[in-house]
């Protein structure tokens, strides 16, 4: 009996040490992967980053209990090459989209009328093929990839599916929200749901429905926002809100000023554009509330960033990004320094970094995040920011941007490269260059060019063997161009447009605004 029970003991002792070892070699489920991009959202355009006028608790929850680079950076200053450079890994010099794809270039400038002395060169029109994108290398990994909303980086046969997204919900050629913000909308990708739909809502529900059905299976969701781009829409009842908050805080008189080619928005005081973020972060709820409900939080990195500075000229005209300098299109920080957020469960909670990163590094980040191989030959220009997650570093590299083009926002033809607490901008028209301490001052306001002269030609030098380098291409001179037509265009703008702008500020703001169109066909809403 005893040598049968010692036998037996043995046994259920070896059955325990097999259990116990196969337990310790379990894998652990990898991590899901939630990529939230904003269109045209500026890095004071929440309340976490310091807005007193909008709001957006629930972006404010990804920023709070992830990390916040407080020097995060969009690779350009407009959306396709900011786009292109986040799925590539590549700055836009490399890649060669340097401008919102449809963008006129060559002759084909004039006919905006500007008069400009530059004639902007080619751009790359579509995401090349050959490159192994962020779902692409994902896909690899065993995971299953959604893309909604906005694409912009190509037509047919550059689409999201085209680039290693299994799913593709409203991506397509265009960049705006084509039909508006409410249903029905002109989408090939997208059907419109019941007249008055949300567009920002419909692609959190598209969203949740992807996670719904593979949240058992390791998933890449890429919910990729048309909003806040323009044309701006909202409900009245939105609108409302955000208008007596305006007259609560008092509403100056003027809210422009002039820069280089437009009038600058100086103040955060549009209702209409407050109303659409406002939808965009109820959007954002909707998405992190079935996290929660479908116990994946806990198991979910989630991004949140922006693809460039907002709109504070041209296009809507709709928020300052005071104060940072200028924004969308402009070469100074308002148009690349973006809400750059990532929340990775049990690393780097609540914490701010200041070392400076860029839109290139979320592909190399996601890839170790997730214990993918990296794939250096492709996010050449992205690094891991794995370390700073663990409050480690990262070795110091300079960052550059190339926008050899000319703004619909005002921005002028320039490149940037910014190389620890320096940041210079050299200027395609007559060659010109800034140089900037953005540890002392990040609105850019004083020039230090003429003082450090060494510094300006280490930077100089350093940017233009990099850009070369990567075959960047650069404008040419316009030999129509004469100093008396751009002077009459300007005359027009400062004479005309921003009296008009002020005019229409102020009627956004009135008590008895009214767009028609049943505020833009949002009567029918529900959301």
């Amino acid at each position: 009996m005893k040598i049968r029970f010692h036998i037996i003991t043995f046994l259920l002792l070896l059955v325990v040490l097999f259990s116990s070892c196969n337990s310790e070699k379990t894998e652990p489920a990898r991590p899901n992967v939630l990529f939230i991009l904003a269109d045209d959202f500026g890095y004071h355009d929440m309340s976490i980053m310091g807005s007193q006028y909008y709001e957006t608790p629930n972006i404010d929850r990804i920023a709070s209990e992830g990390m916040i680079f407080t020097d995060g950076y969009a690779a350009c200053q407009v959306c396709s090459p900011s786009r292109a450079s986040i799925l590539s890994g590549k700055f836009t010099a490399r890649h060669g989209i340097t401008d919102w794809i449809g963008a006129p270039t060559g002759e084909n400038w004039r006919k905006l009328g500007r008069s400009n002395q530059l004639l902007p060169p080619e751009y790359e029109h579509a995401l090349n093929k050959d490159y192994i994108t962020l779902p692409e290398a994902m896909k690899e990994a065993g995971y299953r990839t959604f893309f909604a909303g906005k694409w912009h980086l190509g037509g047919k046969g550059s689409w999201p599916e085209d680039h290693g997204f299994d799913i593709n919900k409203g991506g397509w050629d265009v960049g705006s929200p084509k039909g508006g913000y409410f249903a029905p909308w002109d989408n090939p990708n997208l059907a419109s749901g019941p007249d008055g739909e949300n567009l920002s809502m419909r692609l959190a529900r598209e969203t949740v429905d992807f996670i719904r059905n593979n949240k058992d299976t390791a998933f890449l969701a890429y919910l990729s926002f048309y909003a806040v781009h323009g044309p701006i829409q909202t409900t009245a009842e939105k609108w409302g809100k955000y208008r007596e908050k305006a007259a609560e805080q008092g509403i100056p008189e003027k809210g422009f000023k002039m820069g280089h080619f437009l009038p600058i928005r100086q103040v955060q005081d549009n209702p209409v554009y407050a109303g659409l973020v406002e939808t965009m972060d109820d959007a954002v709820g909707v998405v992190l509330n079935a996290l929660d409900e479908l116990g994946l939080s806990e198991n979910t990195i989630v991004i949140f960033t922006s693809d460039n500075g907002g709109v504070s000229a041209g296009d809507a005209f709709a928020t300052s990004n005071l104060p940072l300098r200028g924004g969308k299109g402009y070469q100074f920080e308002g148009g690349i320094r973006e809400p750059y957020f990532i929340k990775v469960p049990g690393m780097g909670n609540g914490q701010k970094c200041s070392t400076p990163v860029s839109g290139t590094d979320f592909y190399p980040t996601i890839l170790d995040l997730i214990g993918a191989p990296l794939k250096p030959a492709e996010h050449v220009d992205g690094v891991s920011l794995k370390p700073l997650l663990e409050d480690k570093t990262i070795a110091e590299r300079p960052l550059i941007w190339h926008y050899p083009h000319y703004g619909n926002q005002g921005g002028e033809p320039s490149s940037i490269i910014r190389d620890g607490d320096w940041k210079l901008i050299h200027y395609y028209e007559d060659g010109h260059e800034e140089l900037y301490n953005l540890k002392n001052d990040v609105s850019e306001t004083n020039d230090l060019a003429a003082e450090l002269t060494d510094k300006t030609a280490e930077m100089s030098t350093k940017l233009f063997s990099m850009l070369d380098e990567m075959g960047a291409r650069y404008p040419v001179r316009d030999p129509e161009w004469t100093k008396e037509k751009e002077e009459d265009h300007m005359k027009y703008v400062i004479e005309t447009r921003w009296p008009q702008l002020e005019k229409q500020r102020l009627n956004f703001l009135s008590p008895d605004y009214n767009p028609g169109n049943d505020w833009w066909g949002s009567q029918f809403t529900k959301d």
